[in-house]
């Protein structure tokens, strides 16, 4: 069932569709044999094309890694408010959409990994929190940049919706040295808000890949009727609103103005809150380094061309809002089938649910019924956490303690 809310016609995306899904079936068909562990990555670091800007702008907008960074000294770098080594093992990725900024770090023989997905607004930098926090614990982390956002490219051409977002995770996984995330079980998988949407929808068809399943604040089965406002289904959806004029719109609405004074907070973008103290209090969040998340959104609008272009395709084709018929009813069949046999994957064939008691976008009464009703009581594990949609970025050792805590019993 189509996005009924945000979902829009796009005509002239055959080829593009076509082109999204070879690549998918390549990455697919070279990382995960179901049945079969892989001994070692199929693409070594070494083996890695060196990044470089994209040829075509018209198809792949470039990320500040090739706008911003070359015309900067080191110590111009190191004072930006998303820096490009915030995080330990930073590195960038070529692929067929663009640059794809990973980073990798922790014990190189650590017997647990794990993947983490970021939010739609905010790059993986805002869930340094949490990586730290699994660190400290003794695991391997991954992360990366959703494309159109941090250091990635974002390509224009097709839209960003969860086979796109779903491939994403298989080149990152792809581009590892190490052995251990590919094949049954490789390693455990965390998503926040859109994270949490992508990493539904990525287990869900990759059911084996996963160890374990947290999802924090996720997106997905957001009830539009009840949270998306009467302005956000105006803007996005309007055909009567020129496309620049909509992308200005957007802009205006998603970024901070000045320090200290609140745009719409990005993962509620589609919340019609006038609330501006909400807003600032958001932007005021500190991320790993003391950086404000207001001024990462306001340094991703003003030099990523692709961030807010990317952010729209985002909202309108991701799997964001009332999906209990769609991915997750897959994602249903999988955990029934791990609770019932011996499938690798997705063990004890549960999933975590990490929520904030005061979120009106995940609202948890609302998102409890709705995955019991859609993948079963017995797959619904439940943490409710003091605090509102920020919880992945406020409350890291709260959420990796109780996945943890989850996987141990």
């Amino acid at each position: 069932m189509r996005d009924r809310i945000l979902e829009s016609q796009h005509l002239g995306l055959g080829l593009a569709a076509a082109a999204a899904a070879v690549a998918a079936a390549t990455a697919y068909l070279l990382l995960t044999s179901p049945h079969t562990a892989s001994p070692v990555s199929p693409f070594a670091a070494a083996a890695v094309a060196a990044p470089r800007p994209a040829n075509d702008r018209r198809k792949t907008a470039p990320s500040p890694k090739w706008t911003v960074l070359p015309t900067l000294s080191t110590l111009a770098r190191d004072e930006l408010p998303y820096p490009p080594d915030a995080l330990p093992g930073a590195r960038d990725v070529a692929t067929a959409y663009g640059n794809l900024r990973i980073y990798e770090f922790g014990p190189e023989d650590a017997e647990e990994r794990v993947l983490l997905l970021h939010g739609i607004g905010t790059p993986c930098l805002a869930l340094g929190g949490v990586a730290e926090e699994f660190i400290e614990r003794g695991w391997r982390v991954m992360t990366f940049d959703f494309f159109g956002r941090g250091y990635s490219d974002a390509p224009l051409d097709i839209p960003h919706d969860a086979r796109l977002y779903t491939t994403q995770v298989l080149l990152a996984l792809a581009s590892s040295a190490l052995p251990g995330w590919t094949g049954n079980d490789a390693f455990h998988l965390l998503g926040y808000s859109l994270g949490g949407a992508i990493a539904a929808a990525f287990a869900s068809s990759h059911p084996h890949l996963v160890k374990s399943l947290t999802l924090v604040a996720p997106g997905g089965l957001v009830r539009s009727a009840a949270h998306v406002g009467w302005r956000s289904r105006l803007l996005y959806s309007a055909a009567w609103i020129p496309e620049p004029v909509r992308r200005w719109l957007v802009a205006r609405r998603i970024t901070p103005a000045d320090p200290g004074t609140g745009g719409d907070v990005p993962e509620k973008e589609t919340v019609d809150d006038d609330n501006n103290d909400m807003a600032a209090e958001w932007d005021d969040l500190r991320l790993v380094g003391g950086r404000r998340i207001g001024d990462v959104v306001r340094w991703q609008a003003q030099t990523h061309p692709g961030y807010v272009k990317s952010y729209m395709s985002t909202i309108r084709h991701a799997p964001l809002y009332d999906r209990g018929g769609e991915e997750w009813r897959d994602l249903a069949e999988a955990l029934q089938a791990r609770r019932s046999g011996a499938e690798p994957g997705l063990r004890k064939g549960r999933v975590l649910f990490v929520l904030g008691d005061r979120d009106d976008i995940v609202v948890p009464g609302e998102t409890v019924w709705d995955a019991e009703a859609v993948l079963g009581e017995d797959a619904v594990e439940v943490v409710v956490l003091k605090g509102g949609h920020e919880i992945a970025i406020t409350k890291g050792r709260d959420i990796v303690g109780a996945v943890v805590s989850a996987w141990q019993r």
